[in-house]
């Protein structure tokens, strides 16, 4: 009987323990609370945003330019457009230029018309290719190309190469950098305040440099014949800016 009864209180301590325990635990949260918020301070901060720009020579060109045929027979001129635009390709690939690739061909009608009525008259092929080669061959080797059979030339693009890209890229962020503690340094100054840390840091992709652009016609090879092609490089920019969040 004695150990039933020492069972039973033991049972009964215990579920005594257990409707107390979540009592207990609320009040102990409860009390723990206050001291969090007061602990919690808002955290004051300035943003600024530097900007960046180097300006690099250019030193390659990419070129585009290709062969224009027209006759009263489709194949005929199909047949013709290929046989020059071989020898260009070949006259291309014997100069050992970069990035050589077919980037357009077209046959397309050429059509008259009379009386409101349009007519077939013949047709006319183009192919086109484009490929990179350094700005101081560029003018010769248009020169060779057109007396190869290239008709036109429809753009060059001057650009600088992608390890000076990378480079200008660095440096524009680096001034960035700079120039937004500058700007931080100054509204600190100017109001008193003493900047403590960086919180936060974005960085904005470096612009890719626009390409200077340079067109002129070819008709004939004659052009070719009269003077060398002069072609001249120009400058690029690269930007970048950095934002900065700085605790005061």
């Amino acid at each position: 009987m004695n150990k039933i009864k020492l069972l039973e209180s033991k049972q009964q301590n215990y579920q005594k323990f257990w409707r107390v325990l979540p009592i207990a635990l609320f009040l102990c949260v409860t009390s723990v609370q206050p001291s969090w918020a007061e602990e919690k301070v808002m955290l004051r901060t300035l943003t600024v945003t530097g900007r960046g720009t180097q300006t690099i020579p250019t030193s390659l060109s990419k070129v585009s330019l290709g062969v224009q045929v027209q006759g009263k027979a489709a194949n005929i001129v199909q047949q013709e457009a290929a046989r020059k635009s071989n020898a260009v390709v070949a006259l291309l690939k014997s100069r050992n230029v970069d990035k050589l690739e077919t980037t357009g061909i077209r046959l397309n009608p050429i059509y008259s018309y009379k009386d409101n009525v349009r007519k077939i008259k013949g047709y006319e092929a183009t192919n086109i290719v484009s490929f990179q080669v350094s700005t101081d061959k560029a003018g010769k080797l248009l020169d060779e190309t057109i007396k190869a059979g290239a008709t036109r030339i429809n753009s060059i693009r001057f650009v600088a190469t992608e390890e000076e890209i990378t480079q200008a890229r660095q440096e524009a962020l680096r001034e960035a950098t700079q120039d937004a503690r500058k700007q931080a340094n100054a509204v600190f100054s100017s109001l008193g305040f003493t900047a403590k840390e960086i919180v936060n840091i974005k960085v904005d992709n470096a612009s890719m440099p626009k390409p200077v652009m340079y067109r002129r016609s070819v008709p004939t090879a004659a052009i070719a014949e009269a003077a060398p092609t002069p072609v001249i490089g120009g400058e690029q920019e690269v930007g970048a800016s950095v934002t900065l969040q700085i605790s005061y």
